[in-house]
């Protein structure tokens, strides 16, 4: 079976833009988790640091995530302001 992409265009953008954000939100996780496990492992604390950078990664992927989401929002409105008979002429 082939995947007919001029068909379901729409459904594979979607899923690229939601596997584009998971994969973000993933990989701060887990560059910073690795930042802090080698601080602990450095520094011979119990944790402190593995804590306090997957915290940070959690919400730097969000913020990262939140900033894409804006983009693609925003390029979607407007590519429809620019189109004629919208209303805005």
């Amino acid at each position: 079976m082939v995947f007919n992409y001029k068909k379901n265009r729409a459904w594979a953008e979607h899923l690229t833009i939601v596997m584009q954000l998971g994969l973000t939100m993933a990989g701060c996780i887990v560059f910073c988790f690795f930042v802090g496990y080698y601080l602990d492992k450095w520094l011979d604390t119990t944790g402190v640091f593995i804590t306090i950078f997957t915290v940070l990664g959690v919400l730097g992927g969000a913020n990262v995530a939140y900033r894409q989401i804006l983009e693609i929002t925003q390029t979607t409105d407007n590519d429809d302001d620019t189109h004629p008979g919208n209303g805005s002429d």
